[in-house]
């Protein structure tokens, strides 16, 4: 399987300016947008966590957007990615927001 269609699966967490500023919303609407599947959440130190999983190139695309964009007020400080694995199918079928 070439890198383009290669399917990996990667956690996340975003510091800086994340929380209240609809974060969560606009990464759900990235990765709707770019077909990833995973998942969002706030954490109690103020960061946002989650998991995405898709094609090699639309996980590198969603992770300049989380890294680089954000939503319009956020300001991202760092992003770190970290358990990345490849997968032989996605686990996942939706991206979702968790709460609490």
């Amino acid at each position: 399987m070439d890198a383009v269609q290669r399917l990996l699966s990667v956690e996340y967490r975003v510091f800086g300016r994340v929380q209240g500023v609809f974060f969560r919303k606009y990464t759900k609407e990235k990765a709707d947008q770019l077909g990833i599947f995973g998942w969002v959440k706030n954490e109690r130190d103020g960061t946002v966590s989650g998991l995405m999983q898709g094609t090699e190139a639309k996980i590198d695309n969603m992770k300049h957007w989380l890294s680089h964009k954000g939503s319009p007020l956020s300001r991202i400080d760092k992003c770190e990615f970290t358990n990345e694995k490849v997968l032989d199918q996605l686990d996942l079928t939706s991206f979702i927001i968790k709460r609490g």
